[in-house]
Order: C-alpha cells, then sequence, then structure tokens
C-alpha cells in the first residue's frame, strides 16, 4: 500500500516521464523516415508523370543504351562528349516512353507478343537491318539467323561459358533492340489512331487544289520598313505594352533558366614548352629511323594513336596522318608535322603495304583440355575428319559448338588499341588464309581449328607506326597561369570588381544567357559541371562570386562565375532586354507600317506608288499555298499571297497590305492555272499529310503537362 501511495504522489511525474519517452520514440521515427525521404530523393535523377528515377536505376537505362551503341558502331569506348549524347539520348526515349504509356494504357493500346513475332517474322521494320542477323544473300533481316543464335547462345551459357561471354554483347544488343522495337510498334499504333482523327473533305480538297493550282503575276510596288530611319518614329512605352500582350505566349519559359558573367582562361603551351616537345619528337624520329621496335617505341610515347601491328585501311588513321601516308616510300619516317587542327606534333614511319581482304567468312571449333597432349590430339582428329569430309556444323556440335559461318571485317579489329599474340595469330590466319583450308592454330588456351569459307574486297593496307603527340603546356606554365589567375579572383569580391580589376590582367568579363540545367558544358568548356551545380544551386543568390574553377580538356581553363540574373518559369516579362529588344523592332514596324499605309493608301495605281517612292517589280507565280517572297523588302509574305488570290485578274488590290518588312501596292496581269484536272485522293493524302504534320507536336505537348523534373546536371 505504501508503494502505491508514493506511485499515486508522483503520477503526475511519471506521467510526464513516459509521455516524454513516447515523444522520443515518435520523433526518432519521425527523424528516421525524414532521413530516409532525404537520401532517396537526393539521388533522384528525375522524375515523369509523378513516377520516379533513380540515378542507380537510369544508369542502368545509360548501360543498356551504350552496349547498343558499342555493338552498332563496332567500338569499345566513347568520348565524354559522346556519352553525354548517349545519356541525353537515354532521357529522352525514358521520357517519351513513359509519357505515351500512359496516354496509351488509357486509350487501351497495347503490342502482343504475336504482333511483335509478326514483324520479326515479316523482317521489313528497319530498325531490324541494324543487327547482326541480316541474310547476307537477301541483304534482309532473317528471323531464322535470330532463333540460331538465341537457341545457341542458351546451350553454350551451361557448356562452354567462355563462348557465352563472347556472344552476350550481341545478346544483350538484341534485347534492347526487341524493346526499342515493342515501343516503336506502340508509336506507330498510336500515330495510326491519331492520323484517323483526321480527315478530309471535298470541300477542303478543292480549295487546296486551288491553292496550289492557280498562279498569278503581278506588278508590286513595295515600301520597306528600312526607308524609314528608326529615329523618324516615336515608339513610346503603351506600345510595348500592348505589343507584348499580343505575342506573349511566344516568350513562355517551360523552365528555369539563369544569366551569368563569367571570366574564362584558357592555358597555352608556352614557346619553352614547344620547344622541349619538338626535341622528344626528334628522338622518337630517330628511334624509328634507327629500326627500334615500332610498338615500343610508340608506347613509350604515349601517341595518341596506338600500334597493333596489324595493317589496316588508310581510312582507319586520322585525317592527317592519311594524309602523309601516300607521301611515304615503305621504310621511311617523315619530319616532324604540326597538325593545328588537332594541336599536335607528328611523326610516321610507312612499315609495309600490304594487299589484304576487308571481309573475312570463315567457321571455328575451340578445342581445350587440360592435357595439351589430348587436346592437340583431338584438333589434329577434327582436322583429319574434316579434310577427309566431314560436315563442320555436326562436328562444332559434339564440342558444344555452333559451327556456323561468322564474318569479321576490317572495321571490328583495326581499331583496337593493342592485340595480343594468341589474337594476333588468330588473325594472320584468317587473313592470310587459303580459301578452303582447314588450319589447327595453336594458342596458348587450347587450339581452333578455322577454316576460312571466303575472302572478299581486297584492298591496300598500311602498317604504319604514328608518334602523336598534344601541344602541351607544360607545370611551370600552368602554375603559372594559375597564380595570376588565383590573384585576380582573390581581388574580385563582386561583379564590379572583376570588371574593373579585368583590363589589369588582360582578361574579359563576358555575358551568357538563358543556361538551362540540361547543357553538359558552360560557356563551350568541357568539365565545366561543378560550375552548372554552382550555378542552379538553391544557395546561390544573385550577385554571388563562385570559385576559381579549374576545368577544360586536362585542367586547360580556369574559370569564375557571377550569378547575374534568375529567369524563374513562366513568361519572360518585357523587362527582359532580349525580350524588350524583340519587342521594340516589332513595334517599331508597326509604326513605320501606320506610316507607309497612310501613303499607300492615297496610291491609285502602281505608277502612283513609284513616283511616291516605292520600288517596283513584276512578281509571278504566286500562289494562295506558299507564301510570295519579295526580293525588294527580302522576306516571304504571306498576306499578300493572300490579298492577290482575292483579286481578279487586271484589278488594282483593294487596299495596301501591311507585311513583314514593308507595305505593298499592286496589280494583278495575269491568272493562270497549272492544270484544269483535279486529283481528289491526291489531294486527300496531302491534306491528310499536313494534318499529321501539324499534330507531330503531340509528344511535345503530352510531355509538357508530364510534369517532368530532370536532375541529371546534378550527377553527371
Amino acid at each position: 500500500m505504501a508503494v502505491l501511495g508514493k506511485i499515486r504522489n508522483r503520477s503526475l511525474l511519471l506521467i510526464c516521464i513516459i509521455g516524454f519517452a513516447l515523444f522520443a520514440f515518435i520523433a526518432e521515427e519521425l527523424f528516421r523516415s525524414c532521413e530516409s525521404t532525404r537520401n532517396e530523393a537526393s539521388q533522384r535523377v528525375g522524375e515523369v508523370l509523378g513516377e520516379k528515377l533513380s540515378v542507380q536505376d537510369f544508369n542502368i537505362i545509360v548501360d543498356e543504351y551504350t552496349t547498343a551503341m558499342k555493338v552498332m558502331q563496332q567500338r569499345d569506348d566513347f568520348s565524354a562528349d559522346e556519352l553525354s549524347q548517349i545519356r541525353d539520348m537515354a532521357w529522352q526515349n525514358y521520357v517519351s516512353q513513359k509519357v505515351l504509356e500512359n496516354e496509351c494504357k488509357t486509350l487501351g493500346l497495347t503490342v502482343t507478343d504475336k504482333e511483335l513475332q509478326t514483324t520479326l517474322s515479316e523482317g521489313t521494320h528497319p530498325m531490324l537491318s541494324q543487327t547482326p542477323f541480316v541474310n547476307q544473300q537477301t541483304g534482309r533481316f532473317d528471323v531464322n539467323l535470330l532463333k540460331e543464335f538465341l537457341s545457341n547462345f542458351k546451350k553454350v551459357q551451361g557448356t562452354n561459358p567462355q563462348m557465352a561471354e563472347q556472344m552476350k554483347p550481341v545478346y544483350d544488343y538484341w534485347q534492347f533492340i526487341e524493346k526499342t522495337l515493342r515501343n516503336q510498334l506502340l508509336q506507330q499504333k498510336y500515330q495510326v489512331l491519331l492520323g484517323g482523327c483526321m480527315l478530309s473533305n471535298s470541300i477542303s480538297e478543292k480549295a487546296l487544289f486551288e491553292a496550289e493550282n492557280n498562279e498569278a503575276t503581278i506588278q508590286l510596288a513595295s515600301f520597306s520598313y528600312s526607308s524609314l530611319n528608326d529615329k523618324d518614329v516615336k515608339v513610346e512605352d503603351a506600345d510595348l505594352k500592348a505589343k507584348y500582350d499580343e505575342l506573349k505566349d511566344g516568350f513562355r519559359r517551360y523552365q528555369e533558366t539563369r544569366n551569368i558573367q563569367y571570366v574564362d582562361v584558357q592555358v597555352m603551351p608556352s614557346s619553352a614548352d614547344i620547344n622541349a616537345l619538338n626535341k622528344e619528337m626528334a628522338g622518337y624520329k630517330a628511334d624509328l629511323e634507327g629500326g627500334k621496335d615500332a610498338a615500343e617505341v610508340v608506347r613509350k610515347s604515349g601517341s595518341l594513336v596506338t600500334y597493333n601491328g596489324l595493317a589496316k585501311l588508310k581510312s582507319a588513321y586520322p585525317a592527317d596522318i592519311a594524309a602523309l601516308i601516300d607521301s611515304l616510300a615503305v621504310g621511311s619516317t617523315s619530319a616532324n608535322k604540326e597538325n593545328k587542327r588537332d594541336n599536335t606534333m607528328n611523326v610516321v614511319k610507312l612499315i609495309g603495304k600490304v594487299q589484304l581482304p576487308d571481309s573475312v567468312t570463315f567457321r571455328a571449333i575451340q578445342i581445350a583440355d587440360a592435357d595439351a597432349a589430348v587436346a592437340q590430339k583431338k584438333a589434329d582428329s577434327v582436322v583429319t575428319a574434316l579434310n577427309g569430309g566431314a560436315d563442320f556444323e555436326t562436328l562444332a556440335k559434339k564440342y558444344g559448338q555452333p559451327g556456323t559461318e561468322q564474318t569479321i571485317t576490317s572495321a571490328q579489329y583495326q581499331s583496337t588499341p593493342s592485340v595480343d599474340q594468341d589474337t594476333k595469330a588468330y588473325l594472320e590466319a584468317l587473313l592470310k588464309g587459303t580459301e578452303g583450308e582447314v588450319n589447327n592454330l595453336k594458342l596458348s588456351a587450347g587450339h581452333l581449328v578455322i577454316k576460312v569459307v571466303a575472302k572478299k574486297a581486297f584492298k591496300d593496307m598500311y602498317d604504319v607506326a604514328v608518334v602523336k603527340k598534344p601541344i602541351q603546356f607544360s607545370k611551370e606554365t600552368n602554375t603559372k597561369e594559375f597564380n595570376k589567375f588565383s590573384e585576380y579572383v582573390a581581388k574580385s569580391k563582386s561583379l564590379d570588381d572583376l570588371k574593373k580589376n579585368a583590363k589589369q590582367y588582360e582578361y574579359e568579363v563576358k555575358p551568357l544567357n538563358d543556361i538551362v540545367t540540361t547543357v553538359h558544358n558552360v560557356a563551350n568548356v568541357h568539365s565545366t559541371s561543378e560550375v552548372l551545380k554552382w550555378i542552379f544551386d538553391k544557395d546561390t543568390s544573385v550577385g554571388d562570386v563562385s570559385k576559381l574553377y579549374e576545368c577544360g580538356d586536362n585542367g586547360d581553363h580556369f574559370m569564375v562565375v557571377v550569378l547575374d540574373k534568375i529567369n524563374e518559369e513562366g513568361y519572360a516579362s518585357l523587362d527582359d532586354a532580349n525580350v524588350k529588344n524583340f519587342i521594340k523592332s516589332l513595334a517599331l514596324n508597326d509604326k513605320k507600317a501606320a506610316k507607309l499605309m497612310e501613303k499607300a493608301s492615297k496610291c491609285k495605281s502602281v505608277a502612283d506608288a513609284e513616283k511616291a517612292g516605292a520600288k517596283v517589280s513584276e512578281v509571278k507565280q504566286i500562289t494562295f499555298a506558299s507564301p510570295a517572297f519579295i526580293t525588294e523588302t527580302g522576306s516571304p509574305e504571306p498576306a499578300l499571297s493572300g490579298a492577290v488570290t482575292a483579286t481578279a485578274k487586271g484589278k488594282m488590290g483593294k487596299s495596301a497590305v501591311k507585311g513583314n518588312a514593308g507595305v505593298y501596292v499592286f496589280q494583278v496581269t495575269d491568272k493562270t492555272a497549272v492544270s484544269n484536272k483535279m486529283d481528289s485522293k491526291a489531294m486527300a493524302q496531302k491534306l491528310q499529310q499536313k494534318a499529321l504534320m501539324s499534330a507531330q507536336g503531340f509528344m511535345q505537348e503530352l510531355m509538357l503537362k508530364a510534369d517532368i523534373k530532370d536532375n541529371r546536371y546534378i550527377f553527371f
């Protein structure tokens, strides 16, 4: 009882303790939830129709595109700019796919497996011609080749992992093609449905025929706006506002942009740097002329053009090197030559020139065994069997391989930076082997039995060692320029300071307007992603000066940036200098038009207009379907085409015409019909094509409504 009494006496304290404990528990869970949400948001690369895309998932999509591009272009790597383009392509296709899928889901449109298989069986879709499954005899996609490949890939996954690894890039490429093909078929369905909503009728067909077919010739008097001095025309603020309100929809921004002012300095090689490189290149030239191993000389030089010891087509070399090859005899070495286009020094040795096939078709069987003698015996027996007339594919299947014909082209190997001894022996066996001959090629990992089936397109190929070195600045030159720029930035705490100090340091402050987050380079300077992040950072305010950024290729640029203006999403105001200048030019033309219209309205003939100062000319083949181009004012004039169509032969226009670049008075001197027979079917097709062209912006309209958020600039 005593204990219960004590509890009663301290109940308020107990309640407070329990309440605090509960609050602490709830607060901890809330904190964890908020932290998790922040972490998720920090990894979000974008959002479409409320569906969030993480950077990890986006990278998977980009990897798919990159793999596909490698197979399509038969390349192993891409430049930074090319990777940016691939990411752009992946993002745009992802967004359009999500928007289209959402629209098609509402409409109930899908692409069934049966429809996809029908497309593959027909083999006529343009995308299929980009795959490796094209029949060499027909030049068309062959679904049987695809089925055979997929079947073989499935088999070798369990029996021959090495072969499966070699086949996987093509398999992944096909998966990409199949997915893309399905999306394209869905888009075609949507477009067909949309096109079916656009019909023509006999009235519109007749109107189009007459618009295209009826031509007029006129005598034209042109009063150009440029004939009046801008100073003689007064434009009020009210005129600007009225014109802005008239054209306001054209100034809508669909995303936030920002204006900056910046200083960018590129570090250039000094004369001492260039002299040092010339001396280095002279050493490489002497080594090549002296007969030193070309591969070793090129490797040690760090040449931009690698040497793999294989003869290549001239087109495989850079254009400046290909031009040098023509001037060299076999065994000779060129003088050191500067190429200003790519900013390099070059020494070239032509080691050999041979004629080799550009394309080799062959069959192959890999044979391996832990016991080298057993492997040798197996390979010899395979060669004996093949020479005795055994079927290659039947024999290959005993070793878990397809044995089907394969084709290798020079494009597949000549860009390889280096090749090992096995690869070189393999390629030489193919290129120099005799058609129909079976060879047992001993490699470090076993044996490869090869039969050359066909060799095509023999071409001149060149074994060339190239030392191509960029003309670069030295560490000393870079340090000197960095110290100078650092001093300038340290003294400049504001935009006014940057401008004031620029002259002393021989720098220039430049403006750059309407930057968006989707650009890859600020001011066309590479490796400026950190600059872009700073420009769009929520904590960066107008007037802020950035830190010094080292950017460019290999750090050859220094940059400092000032955020000058934030242009919010929505309508650009009349206070924007670019908008105001554009509106002012149009308002100025309106004022000039009013003066010239007053003058032109008093002219009862073209001759009167000429006396009033107009330029007179004859204009032929005017139709309603296309705007007349007036040479005297240098502008197309749709309004004039409409007025001429409405005026009978021999008559003056009912009134002067206000155009884009002038005011016009005209008289119709002739009207003719190109044809008197209308093809209703052809006109209907044209009208539908015009309607479809007008509707091509449907995807853009859908995307504008999809609430797309693009944060890629934060990650790439």
